[in-house]
């Protein structure tokens, strides 16, 4: 595989060298105030665009109050990125984590639907002193349902493959497994990451793919931790939605403006980050507008 291969025709908003090849990440901001990093649903076809279909679309209503990031992940949408037997639920970290240091951003809070409960947990394992507030709204979870990961997995890469030569045939297999393969209940992190001082709130999911006992599960290991059981349709759809905004604006930090200080994103990028991908990382600033 070339590492200056570029895989699709997307002017990216962000773009870096890591030493599996080029990740281009597309990335949207609205409004002002204390950061929010969104992660949208859609398993791996996460993008910006799948907040269109959800019970609620986070930029329209936070981007009033806050600085609001939506991204497309890896391979999904608009953002591109290498594929290698190496990767697993750390590859997506880094990625949304190198965002974040190259906005300049050192606290954030994070709202994630779907795969971003698993995503969220992901960055609390890693990075919690980053976190400001995490709000998970129906995270997935293993509950007699890994098949219907394996096939949501499968469909993705089907849909892909002609478009990624470059990817070796044992690579999908290996990143199927380490997505999906753990026995871990939020598949990326066990239930005590969500145990710490951050505080969440979690709205409850009822489906294959978002288990009521995932949410409950999640709520019950956190220590500071709100559970909203009733919120996809009116009107307790807008009851909830209320409160998230609420939660989000009481947990915004008094001192914060969401500028890291200049030393703060190289000292919290994690190790993983660090090495061996930093002495190769190259930031190219490709963002539009």
């Amino acid at each position: 595989m070339s590492k200056g291969a570029i895989y699709n025709d997307f002017v990216p908003s962000y773009q870096r060298f890591t030493s599996s090849g080029i990740v281009s990440l597309y990335y949207e901001e609205s409004g002002s105030g204390h950061p929010v990093l969104l992660i949208a649903p859609g398993g791996m076809r996460s993008t910006i665009s799948a907040w269109e279909n959800a019970p609620w679309h986070p930029v329209k209503q936070l981007s009033e109050k806050f600085r609001v990031i939506a991204m497309d992940q890896r391979n999904a949408g608009r953002s591109t990125g290498p594929i290698t037997v190496d990767d697993g639920w750390e590859t997506y970290r880094q990625d949304q984590l190198a965002l974040m240091n190259h906005l300049g951003i050192g606290r954030f809070h994070v709202v994630g639907m779907c795969i971003g409960g698993s995503y969220i947990g992901s960055l609390l394992e890693t990075a919690p002193h980053r976190v400001t507030a995490a709000v998970v709204m129906q995270t997935i979870g293993l509950s007699d349902n890994r098949q219907a990961f394996f096939d949501m997995f499968d469909r993705w890469a089907d849909d892909l493959k002609p478009k990624r030569p470059d990817v070796a045939d044992e690579a999908w297999p290996a990143l199927r497994h380490k997505m999906y393969g753990s026995d871990r209940p939020f598949f990326s992190v066990e239930p005590s990451v969500f145990g710490g001082d951050t505080p969440i709130l979690a709205l409850q999911g009822d489906d294959l793919y978002h288990p009521t006992a995932s949410s409950r599960l999640l709520t019950e290991s956190a220590s500071n931790a709100t559970l909203i059981e009733k919120w996809k349709d009116d009107p307790a759809r807008k009851v909830a939605m209320g409160k998230v905004h609420s939660f989000l604006v009481e947990h915004v930090p008094s001192t914060s403006n969401g500028a890291a200080p200049a030393d703060q994103t190289a000292a919290d990028t994690p190790a993983d980050q660090q090495s061996p991908e930093s002495p190769v990382d190259t930031d190219i600033d490709t963002t539009q507008g």
